[in-house]
């Protein structure tokens, strides 16, 4: 994968997506003694960076393998990201969905047209209902974080914020699937002079953190965690750019992540969800680390159930 790839995805997909504000706060800066640069992919088309893998991974697909329809398995914004972009180009949608997806985000597919098949919440019964469709109707696969043209549709979102601010010194990301920090360290490597990459986690869902000391892909017994778009494992295809390219990851606690969320949600007056916190919250947590530097944070999405806040 060279610039020149992330250059061409770029221009493809940006017909497709908003290019999406970034918001500071001086009061934030003051807060933290570093100058905070906040991407507010909460402004994406259907709420969250989704829709930039999501745009990429149809567009890359043959007219032959659009007019069988793409597949997906998602508890949410990729869910929606997929829906959209098929609806958007034609293509018909197939969406595994947990029975216990939050209904905001079923809502959210319906909306877009996508057919939604409910499954038991666990990985293994995600993966068996797609591929289940995907015999049935031929449909492409389309993986939310583990595959080649979601991480690099993915990158178009740093890519946006390293073109207005060249000076940045660390971008941070949530960590769940990794297809976020992945495209996000790529477009660091090839866009920047020397901006590092680093992981915001939950301490209830540490896999990627685990995953980056012993050296192989780890997962999680359980995800008792507000950040549910962050309940996943990375994979294969993003696993080796995460190890090559990001510093570290922070991992920070249920109560800083909500801390966190309220703060957003009182100081730059915008709906994020809980996921999108995370990386502010390791900001917050080692403010130390990150005194006096160019810190820009992406805030994956503002997809969040009203009714069910944590705060």
């Amino acid at each position: 994968m060279n610039k020149e790839t992330l250059i061409q995805v770029h221009e493809k997909v940006k017909p497709y997506v908003h290019r999406t504000p970034v918001l500071t706060s001086e009061l934030i800066n003051d807060m933290c003694g570093s100058k905070i640069f906040f991407k507010c992919e909460n402004f994406q088309k259907m709420g969250a960076f989704k829709m930039r893998g999501a745009a990429n991974a149809i567009l890359s697909l043959s007219e032959e393998e659009r007019q069988r329809g793409v597949v997906t398995h998602s508890s949410g914004n990729f869910a929606q990201a997929v829906s959209l972009a098929a609806q958007k180009l034609d293509v018909k949608a197939y969406i595994v969905m947990p029975e216990n997806a939050p209904q905001v985000k079923k809502n959210g597919v319906k909306t877009y047209e996508g057919e939604i098949i409910e499954c038991e919440s666990t990985p293994q019964a995600r993966e068996a209902t797609a591929n289940r469709i995907k015999e049935e109707k031929g449909a492409a696969f389309l993986h939310p974080s583990n595959q080649d043209e979601v991480i690099y549709g993915n990158s178009t979102a740093a890519i946006e914020l390293l073109e207005e601010f060249p000076e940045l010194d660390i971008i941070i990301t949530p960590i769940g699937g990794g297809g976020l920090i992945a495209g996000t360290a790529l477009a660091a490597h090839h866009f920047s002079k020397n901006c590092k990459v680093i992981g915001g986690e939950p301490m209830e869902a540490d896999d990627a953190y685990r995953s980056l000391i012993s050296g192989k892909i780890e997962t999680n017994d359980s995800f008792h965690t507000v950040a549910d778009g962050l309940r996943t494992h990375l994979g294969d295809r993003n696993f080796p750019i995460i190890q090559k390219y990001i510093e570290k990851i922070i991992r920070v606690e249920e109560e800083e992540i909500v801390n966190a969320m309220r703060l957003i949600w009182e100081r730059l007056k915008i709906i994020i969800e809980p996921s999108s916190a995370v990386p502010f919250a390791a900001l917050l947590k080692e403010k130390n680390e990150f005194k006096n530097k160019n810190v820009g944070i992406i805030i994956s999405g503002g997809n969040v159930d009203l009714k069910n806040l944590p705060f």
